[in-house]
């Protein structure tokens, strides 16, 4: 029979696992702080967002025309896993509905979760045929593809009913990804086929693998991938009020390109730690994912401190935020002001 202890007992227990695991999260942010005090000096000439994006505004302009949110690779727009009668897991988690409060038009595309970029560029430009109707179009993409795919699809496509006015890429890998390169050399030529053949066995294309790769994008995509030379006047201010905006000659067609990077030191259970390590030790500076060198396109407005690669569309592990309220840290991220700081941006742009 078991022995149940008192109601006192049971209560100092608890006090002292709260006290060592207060104790032991205090010992570890100090530890991580001290570590983030320390600057990089592969980011010391970047324009670097600490915590301005920490908090909602109460007002937020809406663009003139719609958002289409792009997801990256092995996302989607909303996952039903027990059925329709009950809620799906959302990849925009919070920001579409966030955006639409605030009288944003947004528009959900979903393409293939790991199909070349040729696929998914054809797939999101017939997305925004059905559901845009006909009205231009700024695009918000997200991660390993999804800005990658919209970049093909406004050079390469030359559609003349899908016009896009703004791509603002999110830790897009422009120039490709060393934790790709790290995975196809330890998966080896000679293994690479038989996993290929398991995925397509579960229904997955696989062409997005190999093009992630940094020798990809540096010599086969990006050469033949330019932005448009027709770039309508776009400029924004920058977030050191000391330095002059940025500035584009003016023309009478699209596109404007924007994009951000993102750093992070992963906790040590974190799911990002390995890939870090590996992405930092050759590209530098990194979200877990993609490095703030590969995020880098266009008119680049900064890297985001502090923010991994799920954070930046609202995935952050909200255990962590709980802990660090109880230890007196303060977040210094908030997705959906993020996302509504671009709405604004575009907005004030007159896009």
């Amino acid at each position: 029979m078991l022995r149940r202890l008192p109601t006192a007992k049971l209560r100092l227990r608890f006090r002292t696992s709260l006290n060592f695991l207060q104790q032991v999260t205090l010992t570890t942010s100090s530890i991580v702080k001290s570590l983030k005090d320390v600057p990089d000096p592969r980011l010391s000439e970047e324009n670097l967002i600490e915590d301005q994006f920490a908090t909602i505004r109460d007002k937020y302009d809406a663009p003139k025309y719609p958002l289409i949110l792009a997801h990256g690779l092995f996302g989607f727009d909303q996952l039903r896993l027990l059925g329709e009668q009950f809620p799906g897991i959302q990849y925009w988690r919070g920001i579409t509905e966030a955006l639409a409060t605030r009288g944003v038009e947004v528009i959900t595309a979903a393409v293939p979760p790991s199909g070349s970029i040729e696929a998914r560029a054809e797939k999101l430009a017939e997305c925004i045929r059905q559901k845009a109707h006909g009205k231009s179009v700024n695009i918000i993409g997200h991660s390993m593809d999804s800005g990658l795919d919209s970049r093909y699809m406004i050079s390469r496509l030359h559609l003349p009913d899908v016009n896009v006015l703004s791509l603002t890429t999110i830790a897009s890998p422009h120039r490709g990804s060393a934790f790709a390169d790290y995975l196809f050399k330890r998966i080896g030529p000679t293994q690479l086929p038989k996993m290929y053949k398991i995925m397509e066995s579960f229904g997955l294309e696989t062409g997005a693998f190999s093009q992630l790769t940094r020798d990809y994008m540096l010599n086969e995509f990006n050469p033949k991938t330019p932005d448009l030379d027709t770039v309508r006047c776009v400029t924004y201010p920058a977030l050191d009020p000391s330095q002059p905006a940025f500035r584009r000659i003016s023309t009478d067609r699209v596109s404007s390109y924007f994009s951000y990077g993102a750093t992070v030191e992963p906790a040590l259970l974190s799911m990002f730690r390995q890939s870090h390590r590996i992405i930092q030790e050759v590209e530098g500076p990194n979200d877990g994912l993609v490095s703030v060198k590969s995020s880098k396109w266009g008119m680049y407005q900064g890297t985001l401190v502090d923010v991994s690669h799920l954070d930046l569309i609202n995935w952050t592990n909200r255990l962590r935020w709980m802990v660090w309220e109880l230890t007196g840290n303060r977040r210094n991220f908030n997705a959906i002001a993020f996302y509504l700081d671009i709405a604004d941006m575009l907005a004030k742009e007159g896009l």
